[in-house]
Order: C-alpha cells, then sequence, then structure tokens
C-alpha cells in the first residue's frame, strides 16, 4: 500500500510517498480500514517541522482525521461491518491508503456528511464544542467573536456558534474568507488588517473571543471583551505566543482560558465520550457542515500541506484517495 511518510523533520518538502508494507491483520476488536479522505489540520503542518507540542517518533506517517470503509475486521467483531462508513481519528498514521484500528475508536458518519466533509469534521467540530461548552460556558443568545474565521478551525467555531445559539461576527483578513463565514452561520464580519487589526467598533461588547490565530489580534481582542468576559486560546497561527497584559484581565476581570480538546478527552474520558456524542448530534441535525476549501488527490498531498502553510486557505483542506 501506499503511504506519505516523514523521514527527517523539514517541513512540507519532507513528505515523500512510500510503498509500504499492508496494515496487519486486524486482532481482537479490530478492523482494518481503507481510508477514503483525510482532512488536514495546523498541527498536521506544525508536525513536519517538529513544532507542535506532540512530537511523533520518526518515522511517521501524517493525518489525524479521516473517514474509510471496513475491508476486514478481527476476532469479534461482526462482518456485517464490513464496508461500514466510518470516522477515523488518532494522532498520527491516516494518510495511507490502509489502516488498522480498535473498532472502539471509530465512529459512525453522520449521515448529513460527504466523505469530504467527513474527513475533516472531527477535530474542528470538537475542538470547538469543548471551547465553547464546558470552557467557554456559551450561553445562548451571547456574544461570539471568533477571530481567524476563514480558516477551517475559525470556521468551525462560527458554526458551533450558531448551533448553540449564540450571536456570532466573524473576523478574517479577507473578503473570501469572511464570504465562507458567512456561509457558516456569521451574523457579522469584520475585515482585519493582519499586521494592525482594528477592532475598536467591537469595544466591551463582546462576552466570547475564539483565537485560533494569535499574534497582534490579542490585545484588540481582549478590549472587546465585556466586563466578565472570556477569552479563549485555541493556537497561535500568526506566529509565537505574545505577552498579555495582566492588568487588562484585571480590570475588566475577564477570564482567559486555553483549550485543548483532545487532551481535555484524555484527562476526563467522560468528557470525550460526551463531546463526540454532542458534536455528532448536531452534524445529524444538519446544524453543521464543514466547508472544504480545497480537496486534492492523495498523490497530490503536499499541495495541500502548502495551501495550508501559504495562509490563503478558506475552510478545510481535505486529501482524497485515487484509487484508479
Amino acid at each position: 500500500m501506499r503511504a506519505w511518510v516523514v523521514e527527517q523533520l523539514g517541513g512540507v518538502e519532507a513528505l515523500t510517498l512510500r510503498e509500504l508494507p499492508e496494515p496487519a491483520a486486524p486482532g481482537p476488536g479490530e478492523v482494518t480500514v481503507a481510508v477514503s479522505a483525510v482532512g488536514l489540520n495546523y498541527p498536521d503542518l506544525l508536525m513536519l517541522s517538529g513544532s507542535y507540542q506532540y512530537r511523533p517518533p520518526l518515522p511517521f506517517t501524517p493525518g489525524m482525521e479521516g473517514v474509510g470503509r471496513i475491508t476486514a475486521v478481527g476476532e469479534g467483531v461482526s462482518a456485517d461491518l464490513l464496508g461500514h462508513r466510518l470516522l477515523l481519528g488518532r494522532r498520527t498514521g491516516l494518510l495511507a491508503e490502509q489502516v488498522t484500528l480498535p473498532l472502539a475508536s471509530l465512529r459512525e458518519v453522520p449521515e448529513a456528511l460527504s466523505d469530504s466533509e467527513a474527513a475533516g469534521f472531527t477535530t474542528g467540530a470538537l475542538t470547538a464544542w469543548v471551547a465553547l461548552v464546558p470552557r467557554g460556558r456559551l450561553v445562548e443568545g451571547e456574544h461570539l467573536l471568533v477571530l481567524g474565521a476563514g480558516g477551517g478551525m475559525g470556521l468551525a467555531a462560527v458554526a458551533m456558534g450558531k448551533a448553540l445559539g449564540a450571536r456570532v461576527t466573524a473576523a478574517a483578513s479577507d473578503s473570501a474568507k469572511l464570504a465562507a463565514a458567512e456561509q457558516a452561520g456569521a451574523d457579522a464580519c469584520v475585515l482585519l488588517d493582519r499586521a494592525a487589526p482594528d477592532l475598536s467598533p467591537l469595544k466591551g461588547s463582546c462576552d466570547l473571543v475564539f483565537d485560533p490565530v494569535g499574534g497582534p489580534a490579542v490585545l484588540p481582542a481582549l478590549k472587546a471583551l465585556r466586563r466578565g468576559g472570556r477569552y479563549l486560546v485555541i493556537g497561535f497561527v500568526a506566529g509565537p505566543p505574545v505577552g498579555v497584559p495582566t492588568n487588562l484581565a484585571l480590570l475588566k476581570e475577564i477570564e482567559i482560558l486555553g483549550v485543548r480538546a483532545g487532551e481535555a478527552g484524555r484527562q476526563d474520558p467522560a468528557l470525550g465520550r460526551r463531546a463526540l456524542a454532542e458534536i455528532d448530534r448536531i452534524a445529524a441535525s444538519g446544524r453543521f457542515r464543514p466547508i472544504v476549501g480545497l480537496e486534492v488527490p492523495f498523490t497530490r498531498a503536499p499541495d495541500a500541506f502548502r495551501a495550508m502553510q501559504a495562509g490563503s486557505l478558506v475552510g478545510k483542506a481535505v486529501i482524497a484517495m485515487d484509487r484508479a
């Protein structure tokens, strides 16, 4: 089978398409899955250069979320599941034609989602739900500001915020990204200059800020919070973390909350199960659909990583298997 492999850290250019042995036959409670599509996330890009907090041992195959169909079952797994379409999730390893995984780690695909949508569904939806519900304590009708609203994570927060009853303002750096945010359900949009973002029209009006970007937007976004507001730190797409004036947190009595959805589930398995059940329920209802901005065939996987690296991607990048 073919798989994309990273043998030495070196960014996108480190990706090499290799012919590897077929995955091990499924053992008890396991299944082998033919991967249909893989959705990319920013951590996938960071891992190529060793810049993410989790560093998989070399060599490794990227890919943390996807969708596929069962082709073989192990002991204790019903043969009736052959051909079944399931959501795939793990820290790495999915950018391959086949994988063998424990059945218990897989989930049914919400019927409302296509393969491409399903491949890019879990990470964004899970992060958005964990951020807004247990961490951000979002109340229906509250005002949510989403930074980086044209990227996959930002668009997930816009859609999840609307599904949970928030009034959502989307902020992004170009009109195409804001158009996607409107498609995802944003009530209002703000065009930002990346180098000097101006959020002064929102000063003191927001209950929550969802920030996967960081950088120059941090201080303006903090000022956009009302007294007692909550600032959700998701990531740092704009560069290294910036210093925060803690006196502002004191004077406005705001909360600055870190969000690591995957780690939250590992530390609190009951919360992890509830989160997955909730995002699947919301997607099944038709209130959450990932926006796929780029889909490339398996042999062109590096192109999807480069688009994400360039910062021009609107929505999710998805890599689809090209089984000729």
